[in-house]
């Protein structure tokens, strides 16, 4: 597949094109588009059951739509499965925290570096050359920059189980950035989360997305609307599984069928203004 090398800050990174997702007799995604590009923070919002999680399962690979385009670098990626996908630089975490609770928080987010091992089978088994140097600097990358990034050096060694919800949040952010992803999907990363909790995670997302050490593309699912017209630079509204607005912030908060659905949501929109 002929990716494209270099796509420019601003240029189209993803392209969700026309697609429908059905499951039996019930339409979760119907004719759903939107254009994510590079460099942006894209937030894809809804009420509940308005398809938001289905249209990230497809663009990771987890579901296939039944029609439509799931377009990567401008490359069609439908028939590529999620690890195959990973490769590519599109990672994720998901609604319902994904860790291994019986393991450390270093070994969890050690596990998102696997795609990136290139040593043999034999090289490995004896830990030598190769194999050594990689080890040492895929330690390295993890850290000194994503444990640094999330500030959890004191919990580096800790089971994950152990620990409180809102750093087991910040522990699966860090297994999705030990991808050294393009394209990072979060999906609800701030449920659950106490206010002190929700600043510190919208200033990781802020941080990824606006240093140049890592300069990644966030596709963003939240209910907090307050957060999301903060962070965002573009915004896809769902309703029962249709696209019914999409823009700026701005353009979206006042749109009718968004207030229409949110059920007066824009008094809450205009209180964090």
């Amino acid at each position: 597949m002929a990716f494209v090398d270099e796509i420019k800050e601003g240029e189209e990174l993803l392209k969700v094109d026309n697609i429908y997702m059905n499951f039996g007799k019930v339409s979760a995604l119907a004719g759903v588009s939107c254009s994510v590009k590079k460099g942006s923070i894209h937030s894809i919002i809804g009420p509940n059951g308005a398809g938001k999680t289905v249209m990230m399962n497809c663009i990771n690979g987890l579901y296939h739509p039944q029609q439509g385009s799931i377009i990567y670098k401008g490359e069609k990626i439908n028939h590529l499965k999620p690890h195959h996908r990973a490769k590519l630089g599109i990672s994720r975490t998901f609604q319902k925290i994904e860790l291994f609770s019986g393991m450390t928080v270093l070994d969890n987010i050690r596990l998102g570096r696997h795609i990136h091992l290139k040593s043999g089978i034999l090289s490995a088994a004896v830990y030598l050359g190769k194999t050594a140097r990689e080890e040492i600097e895929h330690r390295r990358f993890i850290e000194e920059e994503i444990i640094d990034l999330l500030e959890i050096e004191h919990i580096r060694d800790k089971t994950v189980g152990m620990l409180p919800y809102g750093l087991q949040k910040r522990v699966e952010l860090g297994r999705a950035l030990a991808l050294d992803p393009e394209l990072l999907i979060l999906d609800e990363p701030l449920a659950g989360l106490n206010l002190e909790e929700v600043e510190d995670m919208a200033r990781f997302i802020i941080d990824v997305n606006e240093e140049k050490r890592w300069g990644v593309t966030c596709v963003f699912v939240e209910h907090d609307m307050g957060v999301v017209m903060d962070l965002s630079d573009d915004v896809t509204v769902l309703n029962f599984g249709e696209m019914i607005a999409s823009g700026t912030p701005e353009e979206v908060q006042t749109n009718p069928e968004v207030v229409k659905a949110y059920l007066g949501a824009e008094d809450m929109y205009a209180s964090r203004r």
